[in-house]
């Protein structure tokens, strides 16, 4: 079974000379690019695409309300010093999305606020991927409870208008690339200056002047983005292109190995689940990086036989 995943461009670096390194490097690499294409900022913001594809960061701040996230009322209380039932009662939370509207903030501004509460020590960490902070800094309005305001910034860059990301839809055989050498040596780890020269992302950090880019390249703007295995690209693959499970090639396969389709239609935003009968528990995503195909299926399998046992889904 071959590797298929999910590759684009982020926004700050699609240039026509970044277009041709990207497919250059790749089709050197015995990499097959099936398809690429552009998706629009536009787009991007209206479908809240790149809200489900860091969805773990982004329910908090843009999808779900306030009263639907599951808020540590022990934490909450122990920080702030107020019950969570009565701030919510007093409709005194927002997500970040509506604590712009709220608050009158475009996005940078809310960031400047967050950065704000972080120094006066008024930010506390609620789970993974999952902050609060009171901001009560804004001229003219109440205190104000805001979950994860620092991904607007971040979510800006994909969604302003005349942006876009350039993707490419591709597949490698395991036997010549194995997934860990796709991320590591074609693409470059995370950090752009501790890329490989030859890889993708060290390249883009050495020539960025020369490919059009604005900045430097840092750890967050680094160029590209991958999946990190085989079932991720397949998220990603249904959450950007609108692919479906049975009819994706690796999504048929998994279903026909035995993973229950309830499970893998839920693991596509990156749950925590059970990974074994005795409690241990972790990210699906983080349970399958870089593994190629055939024991990325393997994997999920148990992973489903073990949620199907203790009642998770």
């Amino acid at each position: 079974m071959k590797n298929s995943a999910f590759v684009f461009i982020k926004p700050h670096a699609v240039t026509e000379a970044t277009k041709a390194l990207v497919k250059a490097t790749l089709e050197s690499k015995d990499v097959t690019i099936l398809s690429e294409g552009d998706i629009a900022g536009e787009d991007i913001d209206a479908k809240k695409l790149i809200d489900q594809h860091y969805y773990a960061i982004a329910s908090k701040a843009t999808i779900l309300k306030p009263e639907a996230l599951h808020v540590p009322a022990d934490k909450f209380k122990e920080k702030f010093g107020t019950e969570w039932t009565a701030v919510l009662s007093e409709k005194a939370a927002y997500n970040a999305l509506d604590a712009c509207a709220f608050l009158e903030l475009d996005e940078a501004g809310l960031n400047a606020e967050w950065q704000k509460a972080k120094e006066a020590d008024k930010l506390v960490k609620l789970g993974g991927g999952f902050y609060c902070g009171l901001i009560d800094t804004v001229e003219g309005k109440p205190p104000t409870y805001v979950f994860n305001a620092f991904f607007m910034v971040m979510r800006r860059k994909f969604t302003q208008p005349g942006s876009s990301i350039h993707f490419y839809l591709v597949e490698f055989d395991p036997e010549t690339l194995a997934w860990a050498d796709f991320r590591g040596k074609v693409l470059g780890p995370t950090d752009p200056a501790a890329a490989p020269a030859d890889s993708i992302r060290g390249m883009i950090m050495a020539q960025w002047q020369a490919l059009g880019l604005a900045t430097e390249p840092s750890t967050g703007d680094n160029g590209v983005h991958a999946s990190a295995s085989p079932f991720e690209g397949l998220a990603e693959k249904c959450n950007w292109l609108g692919a479906t499970l049975d009819a994706d090639p690796f999504g048929a396969a998994i279903l026909a190995a035995g993973v229950a389709p309830e499970h893998a239609k839920a693991w596509t935003v990156d749950p925590v689940v059970p990974y074994d009968a005795d409690g241990t528990k972790g990210s699906v995503f983080d349970a399958l990086e870089d593994m190629d195909a055939e024991p990325c299926m393997r994997k999920l399998v148990a992973l489903s036989h073990v949620s199907a046992k203790v009642g998770a889904k």
